[in-house]
């Protein structure tokens, strides 16, 4: 009995001793959601690049620039003279519209009317596109954007107006730009 009784209390010992084993998730995600979404956006860019690239094609009179931020434009209106240009802090004031490649409107430079905005600093509702191209126009300018969708609407899209992930192009007209003086 004895020895049965050390047999058993060896045995509980040497159990007790092997070091806790780690839990395992219930569920395991190898991230490929963020690969696939990464995938399905490049897939998204590639086919309205090549929309905006048969656009540019199909219009050789405009003289198309492109942007570092992913954008294309031409000037409608462009200031050879003036070298001021808005820069972080500035005040602008300018008109916009909103239209489908194809060149329906979207939103009209009445609907939008006058705007004014504080060059980065304004938390104003407008697309990145927009904020972006102030800053490559001159006072009195009007250039012509042609956005991919991820610098116009985006994902969202403009409710019952404008779907998911469409690319857009914008006449903007910068009326002024009040420099701040540092």
């Amino acid at each position: 009995m004895r020895n049965l009784f050390y047999i058993c209390l060896v045995a509980i010992l040497a159990y007790s001793c092997k070091s806790p084993e780690a839990r395992r998730p219930v569920k395991s995600t190898s991230g490929t959601f963020i690969k696939e979404s990464a995938e399905r956006n490049k897939k998204i860019f590639e086919k309205e690049e090549a929309i905006i690239t048969s656009i540019m094609q199909a219009n050789p009179e405009a003289d198309y620039l492109t942007s570092e931020s992913g954008f294309w434009y031409y000037y409608n209106v462009k200031d050879s003279i003036s070298e001021i240009m808005p820069k972080v802090g500035d005040d602008v004031i300018f008109t916009y519209n909103i239209k489908r490649l194809n060149g329906d409107v979207v939103i009209s430079e009445v609907e939008n009317g006058i705007q004014n905005y504080k060059i980065d600093q304004t938390n104003q509702e407008l697309i990145s596109g927009i904020r972006d191209g102030l800053k490559l126009m001159k006072a009195g300018e009007t250039v012509t954007f042609l956005f991919p969708s991820y610098k116009a609407f985006g994902y969202y899209g403009i409710e019952n107006k404008l779907g998911t992930n469409v690319p857009i192009q914008s006449t903007v007209t910068l009326k002024s730009i009040q420099t701040q003086e540092n």
